[in-house]
């Protein structure tokens, strides 16, 4: 394979690699990469009749070199995981080791992909072995390091005392960290009270929506619209950055009611804005500025925030968003375990989870509404593993998982989230299997690091290009305004209309890291071994 005549310098942190690809030119500031894209098209009859037909498009795809000086608004900048976010951050730059009973702890990013993976990229010449490299050695990504973060919240809390409220981190660590974060204040943020459980009031004393008594306001909301959008701007300015994301890990919102002439397309949904209608969220007023800003916008919790008019007026716009939910810890093995049963022709009856935790997020899920849209979430997770086994599952008999799902507050485990998992499967001939799961978690230390892949990968995304080779005189164009690739960490991915949403985590990881690799000219990954299984 002759060896580019120009080689793109992709320096990180760890010792660059060189790619020897015929397929990756570089200019110095762009990649330059030609990738064959195969699938398979099925054209099925009326008889039931499959033909499978081979297809191919030959595609070149644009990579910015320059990882840009990236800012992150948060909207619940506050709560547990707002404040473990820049704790984390704040800890990794300064360098900062703490002491726990069992010793030293050193700063780190565990549970990140992006920051603690690694990707194989092919074989060792001599001994035929697996060689891996570092998720953030492939291309330039930014860095957590240097985000700048800032953010909303309804709560007026600095964060180094919304830090100690959420009894997350060890106390030595939290010590240090006070100096630090004790000039972090949030912005004021948008109120609707009737979206959130009632029990979270208490908490609103740092809201912009309010008359000159104090009274909350839910009737001038396009003024609502045009706060957020000029406080991007502001962040943005005040801090000289290049881009800015935003992100929802704020309360779960009750579920909005999708009606026609209000939400079901762009032009309605601006104009009810206007017009002040009771089914307009807050996480909907937020992603509605970020996509006015051409700001990215991610939903964190699992509400319905993305109406179809705001979808529409993404694409509209060109403007990145991403949802729903963070995919941590129980539902992160539901989709592996559910998928693994399906794979191995094992029939899964029933599935049910039961949680209990005490934090927050906890104690607004508590409420019949909210629970409702987190119940809904995570349900979801495995419906296109039923629907990829007829044999298990047939759609005209009605046969699918029985999926039971409760959370309940129990302030006294706090952050530590308590998940039990019951999956009872068919086997052969009347065969039963279970499969019972108990696991514990620290809740905002598995969430934190989602957000930092979140952010990392979408703002590398905002770099990537393509276009068809056949057509040379075409534009590159961005990627569609749906991010599929972020579903590796939420729960209920959102999908382009029309397509199905992809919840198998393997599935999905396989999906980042072939996109790694095609960018610098190495083939898709697979498993064959013909290295190990022919004789040459």
């Amino acid at each position: 394979m002759a060896p580019i005549q120009q080689q793109p310098k992709l320096e990180t942190k760890f010792s660059p690699i060189q790619f020897n690809s015929d397929k990756i030119r570089s200019d110095g500031d762009n990649l330059y990469t030609k990738f064959t894209y195969e699938n398979s098209v099925v054209e099925t009859d009326a008889n039931g009749k499959q033909t499978v037909t081979p297809t191919a498009i030959d595609y070149e795809f644009k990579l910015d070199l320059k990882a840009p000086k990236t800012g992150l608004l948060l909207v619940g900048l506050g709560g547990n995981n707002g404040s473990t976010l820049v704790s984390a951050i704040t800890a990794n730059k300064h360098n900062i080791s703490f002491q726990n009973k069992e010793g030293v702890v050193k700063p780190n990013y565990y549970g990140s992909v992006t920051q603690s993976s690694t990707i194989k990229i092919g074989i060792d010449k001599d001994t035929g072995k697996d060689v891996y490299t570092p998720f953030n050695s492939i291309v330039p990504l930014v860095n957590p390091n240097d985000f700048v973060v800032s953010g909303w919240d309804i709560n007026s809390l600095t964060l180094d005392k919304a830090m100690e409220r959420a009894k997350v981190l060890d106390y030595d660590l939290q010590r240090q960290l006070i100096p630090h974060l004790k000039e972090y204040k949030p912005l004021k943020s948008v109120y609707y009270p009737d979206f959130i459980a009632l029990n979270q009031k208490e908490r609103a004393d740092n809201i912009f929506n309010v008359d000159k008594e104090g009274n909350v306001v839910t009737n001038n909301k396009w003024a609502d619209v045009e706060r957020i959008r000029q406080d991007i701007r502001d962040f943005k300015k005040n801090n000289d950055l290049d881009k800015v994301i935003v992100l929802w890990t704020a309360n779960t919102e009750r579920y909005a009611d999708v009606l026609a002439n209000v939400n079901d397309n762009s032009e309605n949904l601006l104009k009810s804005i206007k017009e002040n209608h009771d089914e307009i969220a807050p996480s909907t007023i937020f992603a509605v500025a970020s996509i006015l800003e051409n700001v990215p916008y991610i939903n964190g919790s699992p509400q319905n925030t993305f109406v179809p008019g705001v979808i529409e007026l993404a694409e509209k716009y060109n403007s990145f968003i991403g949802g729903d939910d963070f995919k941590s810890g129980q539902t992160k093995i539901k989709s592996v375990l559910a998928q693994f049963l399906v794979d191995a022709g094992i029939r899964p009856v029933s599935i049910a989870s039961y949680n209990h935790l005490g934090n927050n997020d906890g104690y607004n899920l508590s409420a019949p509404k909210q629970f409702r849209s987190k119940e809904i979430s995570k349900q979801s997770v495995v419906d296109d593993m039923i629907e990829s086994n007829q044999i298990l599952y047939n759609k005209e008999k009605g046969t699918t998982v029985d999926h039971c799902i409760v959370i309940k507050y129990v302030p006294a485990v706090g952050d530590s989230k308590v998940a039990m998992d019951e999956y009872y499967s068919e086997l052969m001939l009347g065969g039963h299997n279970k499969i019972s799961i108990h696991n514990v978690c620290e809740d905002s230390l598995l969430a934190t690091p989602l957000i930092i892949d979140l952010v990392v990968v979408t703002e590398f995304l905002q770099r990537v290009q393509y276009k068809k080779v056949e057509e040379s005189d075409e534009k590159y164009q961005d990627f569609y305004a749906v991010l599929t690739l972020l579903s590796y960490w939420l729960k209920a991915p959102l999908s382009k209309p029309g397509y199905q949403a992809i919840n198998g985590l393997n599935k999905q990881r396989q999906a980042l890291e072939n996109l790694l690799r095609l960018l610098v000219g190495l083939p898709v990954n697979n498993e064959l071994r013909f290295e190990e299984r022919l004789l040459v």
